[in-house]
């Protein structure tokens, strides 16, 4: 079986200049792509294919890297002018607002109630009321903030509960067996720290 090495070089050039340029273009993974990175990166996919059946290698890198720079451009741009950020990439919208649902938002951005729900139920909400606010992010994820009731207790609003003296352990008498338990771990302390010693005589 004859083997194309030149094919086998094209194809391994062409994934590592991939990886290289894409590595160079962010870290962002496909959920948190904007909808320029989206169109880019499906560009540079249908372009670095193309070599690998006919001829040019050289001019496929230059080509995506031209794509990925115009890229980076774009998102500098987004960054110093807000307006770009606005017709580029869009911002988040609010879906609900004090447990109610925005239905017109929800219509711009054709999104149903099935849906919506089916996003609140993976984050583990039950109900639309506990919700205080939802929004729709750029990237089509959902970001929300539950009513005060509804959120899950902090370690530090359980502090603010518990009764101080149950902070400072120092303040409290051991129960009885936790005592016992800490002179027995003494006792093996002892044990450990005699037997060390033992060893360390019969040496010398």
């Amino acid at each position: 079986m004859n083997v194309d090495l030149t094919f086998i070089l094209k194809s391994a050039i062409l994934v590592l200049s991939g990886i290289l340029l894409l590595r160079v273009s962010g870290r962002k993974s496909i959920s948190q792509m904007t909808l320029a990175q989206t169109v880019i990166m499906i560009s540079i996919g249908s372009v670095i294919i193309q070599p690998i059946v006919e001829k040019s290698v050289l001019r496929t890198i230059i080509v995506a890297a031209i794509f990925i720079f115009t890229l980076i451009i774009v998102e500098w741009l987004q960054i110093k002018f807000n307006i770009v950020e606005k017709v580029i990439t869009g911002k988040s919208k609010i879906i609900i607002e004090n447990g109610q649902l925005q239905t017109q938002t929800l219509k711009k951005h054709r999104l149903t109630v099935d849906q919506l729900e089916m996003f609140l139920r993976q984050q583990g909400i039950t109900k639309m009321s506990d919700v205080k606010k939802a929004t729709i992010e750029p990237n089509g994820q959902l970001g929300y903030e539950l009513m005060e009731d509804a959120r899950p207790l902090t370690i530090g609003e359980f502090k603010k509960l518990i009764h101080p003296s149950m902070l400072n352990p120092a303040n409290n008498p051991l129960p009885q067996n936790q005592e016992s338990s800490q002179s027995q771990n003494q006792l093996f302390n002892e044990i450990t720290t005699n037997h060390k010693e033992d060893h360390a005589d019969k040496l010398n």
